[in-house]
């Protein structure tokens, strides 16, 4: 038997067998087996007599069938048994929390539906372990997903957590903590506070968001610790139940879908509509720094990246497990706390003016409402927490108001500018001739030609690449050939699926494009080769240790240097290329490296002691580059003999390609023009 179950048989024993008594009955358990009411004795309810004296415990699941009225009592006779220790409490002690066990503070973040971050009164936000993470008590919000792990968000996770900041981001809150908890966070799990979150007239947070349908009463074990208000919380729970409301709704969910032009690409083509429409409110999501943000324009439904015009902003520090970063610059991190501090979730109000080659949105910005109204980059540089542009300055592109916000900050010292500054001869960097490229050869083995000088290859017996082939053969293996739900953004490394010959696989892909609804034109960044697959059916995430930033791609974009042949929309372009296949295709070649120009390697191929460059050349395939393009490689070198007799060597072959009109020679000169 467990500890007193002899006593509290005896306990009913006594008071009720044997005896005509009324019962109120409420329900039955999942099963249908065991009923649940109420045993109504001439002196009382028999439940508050066992809660009393400690020889039961309230259970969460048949508190829930009770009417909420005949709930205090019974939530009051088990609290007192646990003051004194009663019955099955007499080991009992209250839940010890670390620190205080109610703070006041203002809320800076709301980070999921049910999680806030809280600077508490008195203490400097000069650090962000400053703040106190609180979530609430006895309150459980739909999960946003994880596409790394392939999760979908839950139904109303994100209308949750918009409920939760309209309520609370930059108010006052007091927080009752009543429990603590391990949380599984990364590799060490982390001490979560749960507690009761009072905003103004509101006395629980909570309990507005179960009333309205947005999140549920957690299910508690009848041991757990639970919020002081939790009859509450299932009161409103069970009235948001009988409205049907958000979660509880018998109407199927729709995901609001938002267009997201963070990539550069989109929003350069819907800038020109954002301009048009003047002021607009925006939601600010996230913080990049003091004067970079992702917003959320509500009356466009579109996601933008922004930054407010003439500004240059110090860099933050990388956040915590972020990949290496730009060193911190000084004030960077108190410009990016202020940003938090100041417009963090907040509505704002922006006029876009321009896009950047990034698809960075610029304009103007304003925060606050009514008296409080401002204009937010006055705001930042008369705290020296940002400067004006110098090129704009120079230019006479700046506000005549910004410039003398920044000329008093700089007067009177403060931020930025109560640090000494580089002078411009110290940002320069520091050249001699020493700081020229050296020529470099390597063995290699081409993998994609894409026309008759451009191509990809990898290096021969180089380790990465049998050890990125055998992991991708792994991930095959563990995940099938299924597509899983992946987010189709520009310029992410995913897994896509591609046919080889010998049977379907997955790749490392980096996506370059979208096309139409469905589809995206993708990159295989190991081999070079370029497809449009299916998003749904051919795309998955990659595992964290398959990234770029683990391992770099294995193929490498190369150029013959110094020649210049024709596009495959022409004859010659094809024959050009046809010709490099069956000069270099599958077979071990010396690549010399010269330079590289925009991630383009410029190289000579051999074949032995054959020039490929030089033979296309001779072929009457391919041309000279026009000499500019020589004397700028040769200023590049720190020895430039081998690019000197290569141009030698070419001027010749196309001498004789040109007398003997050979290729694209047959007809006579073709003109300094075609190459472009």
């Amino acid at each position: 038997n467990e500890p007193f179950a002899e006593q509290a048989r005896q306990f009913v024993e006594i008071r009720l067998l044997q005896r005509e008594l009324e019962i109120t009955m409420h329900g039955t358990d999942k099963s249908g087996v065991c009923a649940v009411g109420t045993v109504h004795h001439p002196k009382g309810n028999i439940a508050v007599e066992l809660l009393k004296n400690g020889l039961a415990r309230m259970s969460d699941w048949s508190v829930r069938m009770l009417n909420p009225a005949d709930v205090p009592a019974l939530r009051i006779a088990e609290n007192g048994a646990k003051r004194t220790n009663t019955g099955v409490w007499h080991s009992y002690a209250p839940p010890q929390i670390s620190g205080a066990s109610e703070v006041l503070g203002t809320v800076v973040e709301v980070l999921t539906g049910d999680t806030l971050s809280i600077l508490p009164n008195g203490e400097a936000y000069d650090s962000e372990t400053k703040l106190k993470k609180i979530s609430l008590a006895s309150v459980r919000a739909p999960r946003v997903g994880n596409e790394r792990l392939g999760r979908a968000d839950e139904p109303y996770a994100h209308e949750c957590k918009d409920r939760l900041r309209v309520l609370a981001v930059g108010k006052v809150a007091k927080v009752v903590i009543h429990y603590e908890r391990e949380i599984p966070f990364g590799e060490t799990p982390e001490k979560r506070q749960f507690g009761t979150v009072s905003i103004g007239k509101r006395a629980d947070v909570g309990e507005v968001l179960v009333a309205e349908g947005y999140a549920t009463t957690q299910r508690h074990r009848d041991d757990d610790e639970k919020s002081a208000r939790y009859d509450e919380l299932l009161v409103a729970e069970g009235m948001a139940k009988v409205a049907k409301r958000g979660i509880h709704s018998e109407k199927p969910y729709k995901k609001p879908s938002l267009n997201d032009l963070s990539e550069p690409k989109k929003a350069k083509s819907y800038s020109g509509s954002l301009m048009r429409s003047g002021s607009m409110k925006a939601i600010v999501e996230y913080v990049f720094n003091g004067a970079r943000f992702k917003m959320l324009i509500p009356s466009e439904n579109c996601q933008i990246v922004f930054a407010p015009n003439y500004l240059r902003c110090p860099q933050p520090s990388p956040n915590p497990g972020a990949r290496q970063g730009k060193p911190a610059e000084p004030f960077g991190d108190e410009s990016k706390r202020h940003a938090r501090m100041t417009v963090l979730q907040r509505t704002v109000e922006i006029t876009c003016s321009s896009v950047t080659m990034g698809g960075v949105l610029t304009g103007s910005m304003y925060v606050g409402q009514g008296g409080q109204r401002r204009d937010y980059s006055v705001e930042l540089v008369a705290a020296g927490l940002a400067s004006v542009d110098q090129r704009k300055i120079d230019y006479g592109e700046a506000p005549k108001h910004l410039v003398d916000t920044q000329i008093a900050a700089q007067g009177n010292k403060v931020g930025k500018w109560s640090v000494a500054q580089p002078t411009q001869a110290e940002k320069t960097p520091k050249t001699n001739g020493n700081s020229r490229l050296q020529e470099k050869s390597m063995n290699i083995r081409l993998t994609e030609i894409r026309s008759g000088n451009h191509f990809f290859f990898r290096v021969a017996g180089e380790e990465a690449g049998k050890v990125m082939d055998e992991s991708m053969e792994m991930f095959t293996k563990n995940n099938g050939t299924a597509g899983a739900p992946c987010d189709p953004k520009v310029g992410k490394v995913v897994a896509a699926l591609f046919d080889d010959g010998t049977g379907k696989a997955w790749f490392r892909a980096k996506i370059m494009e979208k096309v139409g609804a469905t589809k995206v034109q993708v990159l295989y960044i190991d081999h070079g080769n370029v497809a449009i697959v299916s998003v749904a059916t051919q795309l998955r995430p990659l595992d964290m240790s398959l990234g770029v930033e683990r391992v770099p791609a294995v193929a490498k974009e190369a150029q013959l240097a110094l020649t210049v042949t024709r596009g495959l929309d022409d004859e010659d372009g094809v024959d050009a290329a046809r010709t490099l296949q069956s000069m270099a295709w599958g077979k071990d070649l010396t690549a010399r490296i010269h330079t590289e120009e925009d991630g383009i390697l410029q190289v000579t191929l051999m074949d032995g002691s054959t020039s490929i460059n030089e033979s296309l050349v001779t072929n009457g395939l391919a041309r000279i580059a026009k000499s500019i393009v020589v004397k700028s490689l040769l200023t590049r070198l720190v020895d430039g003999n081998t690019v000197s007799k290569l141009a030698s060597d070419l001027q010749l072959a196309e001498e004789v390609a040109r007398k003997t009109r050979t290729g694209i020679w047959r007809y006579g000169d073709i003109g300094d023009d075609d190459e472009e």
